[in-house]
């Protein structure tokens, strides 16, 4: 007989299954002429910080529902901890934690309540509703209703309900969007703590900063196709080794910066002229003897950087490309 009793984070997990958190091999998905998933293919490691990027249409979101068993893939082979997530695997249900865009409160009662209700519905014990808020900065807040609750905090409660079962494996979509810089940053080391805890996290967001910060790879997504796939040191590496070199443009005329040895590309921006180089430290010499390095910065490439070449493009044939 199955026992009902509470379930703790000091309880032993579940006997994990050999393998990857996530495998997906050649999984195609469409809507009718549209092909929202085309051929994806790509492996999430156990205790792996896992980002999806791309831009809004790429596929990410009915990805991510595929490997949720939310949605049933129309090819390939899906396995989530070792199970197929499709037709929806009830005993897989308490294993992972899902954090939406929208997602769904029970508004009428307070926060303490509402995470009180989620970890009741998954047998967890009393504590839990405490230390997801404390996780997520909402102890203050516990006692607000849900519908007094600010964005932000909704956004947070939200991420609280995903992890209030003590799940193996996270799914977080735009898990900061609504927050302020400060409470983003707060977020972060949350965010890492999970990893350090052996936690499974994959995760989609638009900060590029966030993902470049968090995570230890990052598919870049395009009308349905992973382009790249790398850690995102490995991607900006791959890049080029072009430094951005910006002067205030009262300081050097767009000729004379043309003239400067070394200098492959000079635009203007703002208040600034952008001198392009390969030859940062020739260049910056150079400035310094013509100007002087007052106000001048100095921009090497950033995951930013690769997402804006590949998605502005298309055509997934960038550099930094590694398939697994």
């Amino acid at each position: 007989m199955t026992s009902t009793a509470p379930r703790t984070p000091q309880d032993p997990p579940a006997q994990p299954s050999a393998g990857p958190a996530l495998a997906l091999t050649e999984v195609h998905k469409t809507y009718g002429a549209t092909r929202a998933v085309d051929g994806v293919s790509l492996t999430v490691e156990r205790g792996e910080f896992f980002g999806l990027l791309g831009p809004n249409g790429a596929g990410k979101t009915t990805l991510v529902e595929i490997m949720e068993g939310q949605r049933r893939a129309d090819s390939g082979t899906v396995a989530v901890l070792g199970a197929s997530p499709w037709p929806r695997d009830t005993a897989l249900l308490p294993r992972i934690g899902v954090q939406t865009q929208t997602s769904a409160f029970f508004v009428r009662l307070t926060a303490r309540e509402h995470l009180a209700t989620m970890a009741a519905l998954y047998r967890c014990d009393a504590a839990a509703a405490e230390r997801a808020l404390a996780t997520v900065g909402l102890t203050e807040q516990g006692g607000t209703r849900v519908d007094d609750l600010s964005g932000g905090q909704r956004q947070r409660l939200a991420i609280a309900s995903a992890l209030v079962h003590d799940p193996e494996l996270i799914f977080l979509d735009e898990p900061t969007a609504a927050l302020d810089p400060q409470a983003r940053r707060s977020l972060w080391q949350v965010l890492r703590d999970l990893k350090g805890q052996g936690r499974t996290i994959v995760y989609t967001t638009h900060h590029l900063d966030e993902a470049e910060a968090l995570c230890d790879r990052v598919a870049i997504m395009v009308a349905g196709k992973v382009v790249a796939l790398d850690s995102p040191a490995r991607l900006i590496a791959a890049a080029g080794p072009t430094t951005r070199l910006l002067v205030p443009a009262d300081r050097l005329t767009p000729e004379r910066a043309r003239a400067v040895e070394g200098v492959d590309r000079v635009t203007e921006e703002g208040g600034s002229l952008v001198l392009e180089t390969t030859e940062a430290g020739r260049v910056l010499a150079a400035v310094d003897a013509i100007a002087g390095l007052q106000g001048v910065q100095t921009r090497t490439a950033s995951l930013e950087d690769v997402y804006l070449e590949l998605t502005g493009t298309g055509t997934g044939t960038g550099t930094g490309i590694s398939q697994p």
